[in-house]
């Protein structure tokens, strides 16, 4: 759902962001996106890897209700600004490795999302992210404003409060909200479809308390 012309051109950009591959951000992003076109929100995913994983989920079915577009050169990223007459919230599937792309996407970015698994691989493969928004922070004052999420968690393991206290060394938020390793995302994503197309209430709750966590940590203008 995009605006309409007379609406306001203010719009959010939400970055999905970690060098490491297959951490997740796909079908984070894809249903972060997802959730906030339920609520009326106009919403365009852009996949800015050129491995084109959100572009092939997206071909998939030809009903997806997402905008979808495919940026994955650092110059076209200055593209963004322009699509704020027509869009509420920019969801940007991050490109995996590639330093001049990582660069790009934070600095047209108002929120960084680092998702991480609870994995020690994961964790201090985020060390070079964290310090490169941490310095684009320190020149913008605070800007962009960044937090992780814990993906993929198992359930019935100590291993989502030991990644928490991993984290806590990098000194970004790490927002409460996580998912739970299920079937249901990558049965959802292979389908071209999301955790709201399928009937497992629990993913969906987990989907749509992060973006209510989201939504209040842009509000307030913190962390979480």
């Amino acid at each position: 759902m995009s605006k309409s012309l007379n609406e306001q051109d203010t719009m959010t950009v939400i970055a999905i962001l970690n060098p490491k591959g297959r951490s997740g951000k796909t079908t984070l992003a894809t249903n972060l996106a997802r959730a906030l076109h339920n609520r009326e929100q106009g919403v365009l995913l852009v996949d800015t890897d050129p491995q084109g994983s959100a572009r092939d989920w997206h071909a998939v079915t030809n009903t997806n209700p997402l905008d979808l577009v495919g940026l994955d050169r650092p110059n076209n990223l200055k593209t963004v600004d322009s699509m704020a007459g027509a869009y509420d919230y920019l969801i940007i599937d991050g490109a995996a490795k590639l330093e001049t792309m990582l660069a790009a996407t934070i600095k047209v970015s108002d929120l960084i999302l680092i998702p991480v698994q609870p994995s020690p691989y994961d964790i201090w493969a985020t060390g070079d992210l964290v310090e490169v928004v941490r310095a684009r922070q320190e020149i913008m004052e605070g800007r962009p404003k960044a937090a992780f999420i814990i993906t993929r968690k198992i359930s019935g393991t100590k291993l989502g409060s030991d990644v928490r206290a991993a984290l806590a060394e990098y000194e970004l938020p790490v927002l409460e909200a996580e998912t739970v390793q299920r079937q249901v995302y990558p049965r959802s994503a292979a389908a071209g479809l999301t955790v709201f197309d399928e009937n497992d209430a629990k993913a969906r709750e987990e989907i749509e308390r992060m973006i209510d966590e989201i939504m209040h940590m842009l509000e307030k203008g913190t962390g979480p």
